[in-house]
């Protein structure tokens, strides 16, 4: 009743008590080194001035009201007056020692009262930025700052977002704690924030490029594979050969395609993948080189993480608890890269299982009880326990068990076996890079490829083509499946249902790589070489050879047609079976 006899209907249009002005410095003459200090650099002479930091949110708090002014009235001579809250001494209203009305008689009055209904709220939100590594000098530790948001700056932001944040920097006191010293700290009050992830992650791939890409298929329309072997060549091109783990890495940064059913349940479109390897073997390598493809990344090491530093850690911020984000949940959306999966503690290595097949974190701490997504790409190192023992199976050798293998759709085993020829071939190529001046004569393909053209080709491929199954690679991949279910006593742990998941995953992102928006058997079958690499004892290709000492051949075409020939062989004969034989094989 209050509200409605307030307002007049005469009145038309809207009135604003405040507007809020917003400064975007980029690309303006304000935009010099003197006020875009990095987070470590902010001294005493950057207070009271616009100031614009670069970070990573690593911390984002709830959001509050806090007021924004109040009236009071002097009792003495009725005159009313606005004070505002301090932030310097956290939002703590200071009202003055005596009147402070204007007027030619001097009021002098110290009792005051509050005019009800006069307060004014704002929107409040603090958050914390970190210096990114990329500009750290040698040894120094990354610096943080919190950061206040206001009205409609809040919520824009969260946890693992890069951002560019411009503001005037102000101190305020440190809470009030027992034998601890009060200190003045540094913090920044938001006037505009803009997230540069979003520009990261759409990155605009002109026409012109993508022209480049037509004309470079185009080109390869009769030797498609020697097209796609030119690409892979662009992927490492520090680690000499090594094939089957390029394309595995190529394919797992591309992806399958999410399928949701009727039902509304998810089978994930990302692929992960788990290199196994003597030491020497380039591994850390792959990992770098995919984490600087990705457009949102996140490196980890097994020792140096905890299940709390992978997935969310509650902490107590101002007497109330908060969630910050671990590795896997800023990485959603991109990659995750854990070298030396295998020094992880056992329930440490749990923690991942939900965020691999799910996709999802489920967190009850602290009172705290909420899921948070985690579609993310999770990419492996380890080394083997002790000497590789091909006899054994594959988590015998690994000390990994069954259900976290079993997720990984790709596990190549690099072993560092003795081959003369090899080692010379890789100490040539080694020394050859030494030399820059003999690498004139190089084949064109391979600068075709430099590195933002490859990581652009990925993104656009990815965001264009969903390719579909057709007849011929559903035939092939499940007879491959049926074949293996057989075949499955070795290693029962790798051949589960979540093995043809990976097969329709592995076949759909080759046939994006090769720029193609239907799945073919050529895809179905270099899906299955990709699997089969992974196996230790194969069921179809008996010489698998070695993942390390796979390198590019000259025909890629003509060597495709044989090892089709092969398998469609293998695939024929096993379904010349009668048909409760091979039903008995599923239970047996």
């Amino acid at each position: 009743k209050v509200v409605l006899e307030d307002l007049k209907s005469s009145e038309k249009g809207t009135k604003k008590d405040f507007i809020n002005v917003r400064i975007d410095i980029s690309g303006s003459p304000l935009e010099c080194p003197e006020t875009l200090p990095r987070i470590g650099c902010v001294k005493v002479k950057h207070r009271g001035i616009l100031l614009t930091l670069k970070g990573t949110v690593i911390r984002s708090g709830a959001i509050k009201m806090y007021e924004g002014e109040r009236w009071y009235m002097c009792q003495k001579c009725q005159h009313s007056f606005l004070v505002y809250p301090e932030l310097e001494t956290r939002n703590s209203i200071q009202l003055p020692s005596h009147c402070p009305s204007q007027r030619s008689k001097f009021c002098g009055g110290t009792k005051f009262i509050y005019l009800e209904g006069s307060i004014t709220c704002h929107d409040y939100q603090e958050i914390k930025i970190q210096e990114s590594t990329q500009v750290l000098g040698v040894g120094a530790i990354p610096r943080s700052i919190p950061v206040i948001l206001k009205d409609d700056l809040v919520d824009i932001v969260k946890a693992g977002d890069d951002i560019v944040a411009t503001g005037i920097l102000t101190a305020r006191w440190s809470p009030d704690l027992k034998d601890v010293r009060c200190n003045l700290d540094p913090i920044l009050i938001a006037n505009h924030v803009r997230r540069t992830n979003e520009l990261k992650s759409d990155i605009h791939i002109p026409d012109d490029i993508i022209q480049k890409f037509e004309k470079f298929w185009s080109d390869f329309e009769d030797t498609p594979l020697k097209g796609r072997n030119a690409i892979l060549q662009g992927i490492c091109p520090q680690v000499f050969g090594l094939f089957t783990v390029k394309l595995a890495v190529a394919l797992t940064l591309i992806g399958g395609v999410q399928h949701v059913d009727a039902s509304g349940t998810k089978v994930r479109g990302e692929s992960h993948l788990l290199l196994v390897g003597d030491p020497g073997t380039g591994k850390s390598q792959f990992l770098k080189f995919a984490a600087k493809l990705s457009n949102r990344s996140v490196i980890t090491t097994g020792l140096g993480s905890t299940s709390a530093g992978l997935t969310v850690t509650a902490v107590k911020d101002g007497g109330e608890w908060m969630l910050e984000a671990g590795a896997l949940v800023l990485a959603d959306g991109g990659l995750c890269c854990i070298d030396e999966f295998d020094t992880m503690r056992e329930h440490d290595r749990a923690t991942i299982h939900e965020a691999m097949e799910q996709q999802t974190i489920s967190v009850a701490k602290a009172g705290l009880v909420t899921t948070l997504s985690t579609r993310t790409i999770v990419f492996g190192a380890t080394n083997p326990k002790g000497h590789y023992d091909p006899d054994q199976s594959l988590s015998v050798n690994t000390a990994l068990s069954g259900p976290l293998l079993s997720r990984f759709d790709i596990v190549l085993v690099l072993l560092d076996t003795k081959n003369p020829e090899w080692d010379g071939v890789v100490s040539s190529h080694i020394l050859s890079e030494e030399e820059p001046e003999k690498d004139k004569n190089d084949d064109d393909l391979s600068k075709t490829w430099p590195f933002p053209m490859l990581r652009r080709y990925i993104l656009y491929v990815k965001g264009k083509f969903r390719p579909v199954l057709t007849k011929d690679a559903e035939t092939v991949i499940s007879s491959y499946y049926q074949l293996q279910r057989r075949s499955a006593t070795h290693n029962a742990a790798r051949t589960t249902v979540r093995m043809l998941e990976s097969l329709i995953r592995l076949a759909q992102a080759h046939a994006r790589l090769m720029f193609r928006n239907e799945v073919t058997r050529l895809d179905a079958i270099t899906a299955i070489l990709c699997i089969e690499s992974s196996m230790t004892t194969s069921a179809i290709v008996d010489s698998v050879g070695n993942a390390l000492h796979s390198n590019f051949t000259e025909n890629p075409d003509q060597e495709y047609s044989k090892q089709e020939k092969l398998i469609v062989e293998k695939l024929r004969s096993f379904d010349e079976f009668p048909v409760n034989s091979s039903i008995e094989g599923l239970y047996s």
